[in-house]
């Protein structure tokens, strides 16, 4: 069985673990389009807003995909699972009928870019559950977003300027055109710090 891993963020350019995973490189902007957004709190890049796919913030971007090695979908997903440091059920599955570990939603844009091309027979993709408002007590806002921001210290506050401005150019949300309109924000250069 083929099956595409979908990405829209670090996973493009920090393959970590994954790389021997998979084949034939990232083809940029041609999976489904996601409705994605900065608005995930990362433990694994010091509290720096990440994106997620959310429903609510999110608008549809483009998103990128590659081939798995692996021919068994469960084994394709324990790869991505090890490497986004996620169990298996943040990691979503579909293979063209069904969908599962996401949204119903979700699940019918992913099937629906399936039926639409010839390459793949199924799709993973990492569907890590959304926490701004756990970790604020907010719902997540681009206000409140540019507000966690300046808060962050300056070490967490250089992955997350590093996290948004690397992010693929095709993932052009809400929140990060907000940012490209804040001084603030546009002010900061963490393109030489390690």
């Amino acid at each position: 069985m083929s099956i595409a891993i979908i990405a829209y963020g670090s996973l493009i350019w920090d393959e970590e673990c994954l790389a021997p995973h998979i084949t034939g490189g990232w083809n940029r902007a041609a999976g489904p389009r996601l409705p994605v957004e900065f608005s995930r709190i990362s433990p694994k890049r010091r509290g720096a807003l990440v994106l997620a796919i959310d429903e609510n913030a999110g608008a549809a971007v483009a998103t990128s995909i590659t081939r798995s090695r692996r021919t068994d979908v469960e084994e394709a997903a324990a790869d991505l699972a090890k490497r986004e440091r996620a169990p298996l059920e943040a990691i979503g599955i579909a293979d063209g009928r069904r969908a599962a570990n996401c949204p119903p939603s979700i699940g019918r844009i992913v099937n629906d870019w399936l039926a639409s091309q010839d390459a793949f027979r199924a799709a993973i993709w990492t569907n890590l559950p959304l926490n701004f408002r756990e970790e604020t007590g907010e719902p997540f806002t681009h206000a409140r977003g540019l507000a966690w921001l300046k808060r962050l210290s300056a070490e967490s506050l250089a992955e997350a300027w590093r996290y948004i401005t690397y992010a693929p150019e095709e993932t052009d949300t809400t929140f990060r055109r907000y940012l490209r309109d804040d001084p603030w924000w546009c002010g900061l250069d963490f393109s030489r710090s390690s």
